[in-house]
């Protein structure tokens, strides 16, 4: 960033004024003093001229006594002159110093602020914070504290130096670091002064300077702009202000755009298991059959849910929901996708898998739904399976339909398994045993286990 040479004190509006009042004064005062000592001058001038010439040689005699008594009075009002011109323009060079160092900031202020709203997500921020990092001040090492998402740890989200090593600050808590808990601009000129941060000591570097510029996300101190330097090093005032800018905007980006990705999480996810709702389902289920026309869709159900409901309170049927949610997410890879479907009904889509792997995940997540009863310490309770492979032809709401179908077949054979329907809604005979998958040592395997299982044995 361009630095302006030092101007001295601040000058305030005050110190204008107060100058351009001392500069009429003296005006004032030089001109009644020369109408008084002209007049005492001319009656000088004469006498001396009385006493010292006669006839015609008293006009030159006038002028020369005039010069002489004259000389110092002009001398002195010159002389002050000069000095009232150049306080005034002292106080006019410092206040437009100061106005083109607010003009900078302003300028830099205006192109930060744009870079930011360009910047989609804090991947983004990131490379805009770094990028200003080197611009405001690229002979030091200077990084970016951030807290994460409990606000209970410092993460280094950004960082430059000339050297390519951080200042690394080892502070690990917005509560530890005194610039955050302050909310207040740190200075500290040699790291082994008293009063100087106890996590500036100890660097491998040795004693070094420091500033510490605290971030704030709505109104609350999240982290910290970090900066060293060598010993004594002084950071100019332009360089605090442009710290202090990138990060009340830095600030304020990260915090809108977390906000709004909570707000759209909320939006997409079922407040109760953190499954994806209905309607996000829909959306995300048409991408990937864009993409993997080989889908398989299955509807599962908690068996006598009402029941469960009934007899130990909601409470426990939101448990109950909760943890087949979870055992669903262990079951299943990152990029399958699991819904909500309503109440205790849950839709799922797993790309790119065979019918028969598909069976095998279920089979073995209803098994490891009843280990995980048992460790949460929840009353007994089954879940049933309806699996179709999707038709291209159809479209999802059809599909789902066909799937619900094979769910209702379940239920009417006893509930508490895992049903295949094919095209023709029959239930097809499986190529090989339908227990649950094992291992060799007869584990159960979970959903990405029998994944791999099966691209292994089908290779």
């Amino acid at each position: 960033m361009e630095e302006l040479a030092p101007t001295g004190v601040e000058v305030t509006e005050d110190d204008w004024s107060t100058a351009r009042s001392r500069a009429r004064r003296s005006g004032y005062l030089s001109g009644v003093a020369g109408v008084l000592l002209g007049g005492l001058l001319v009656l000088l001038t004469v006498f001396l001229t009385t006493l010292t010439a006669s006839g015609s040689a008293r006009y030159p005699v006038t002028f020369a006594w005039f010069a002489v008594l004259a000389a110092p009075l002009a001398t002195a009002l010159v002389v002050r002159g000069f000095k009232e011109q150049e306080k005034s323009d002292g106080v006019i060079a410092a206040l437009a110093g100061q106005f083109e160092a607010q003009a900078r900031g302003q300028r830099f202020e205006s192109r930060l602020a744009n870079a930011l709203d360009m910047a989609e997500g804090e991947p983004e921020v990131v490379q805009v914070i770094e990028r200003s990092f080197s611009a405001i001040v690229p002979d030091s090492p200077t990084e970016l504290l951030l807290a994460d998402n409990s606000h209970a740890h410092l993460l280094r989200m950004a960082s430059a130096s000339p050297t390519g090593t951080p200042p690394n600050c080892c502070v690990d808590s917005p509560d530890h670091c005194p610039a955050a808990r302050r909310a207040q601009v740190q200075r500290f000129s040699d790291s082994e002064e008293l009063d100087a941060c106890p996590k500036l000591r100890g660097r491998p570097e040795g004693a070094v300077s420091a500033m510490c510029v605290p971030v704030s996300i709505m109104g609350r101190s999240v982290g910290v702009i970090h900066v060293t330097g060598e010993q004594h090093t002084s950071f100019s005032e332009n360089t605090v202000q442009d710290l202090e800018t990138l990060a009340k905007l830095s600030g304020a980006r990260i915090g809108l755009l977390r906000v709004m990705a909570e707000t759209q999480l909320q939006a997409t996810t079922d407040s109760l298991t953190g499954l994806l709702n209905r309607r996000s389902f829909e959306h995300r289920v048409a991408a990937v059959r864009r993409e993997e026309p080989a889908v398989v869709i299955a509807m599962a159900d908690l068996d006598h849910f009402k029941l469960l409901n009934d007899s130990y309170g909601h409470e426990t049927g939101d448990r109950a929901l909760r943890l087949f949610a979870q055992v669903l997410r262990e079951s299943l890879r990152a990029q399958d996708l699991v819904c909500r479907h309503g109440g205790e009904e849950f839709a799922i889509a797993i790309p790119d898998c065979g019918i028969e792997t598909a069976r095998q995940i279920f089979d073995a997540s209803r098994v490891r739904l009843e280990a995980a009863m048992t460790v949460a310490g929840l009353p007994k309770f089954t879940v049933s399976f309806g699996v179709v492979e999707a038709d291209p032809k159809d479209d999802l709401p059809t599909t789902i339909s066909r799937a619900d179908a094979a769910l209702f077949q379940a239920k009417r054979e006893g509930r508490d398994r895992v049903i295949v329907l094919d095209a023709l809604g029959q239930i097809p005979v499986p190529a090989g045993p339908s227990e649950s998958p094992t291992n060799g040592n007869g584990r159960v395997l979970n959903g990405r286990e029998a994944l791999a299982n099966s691209d292994v044995l089908s290779s």
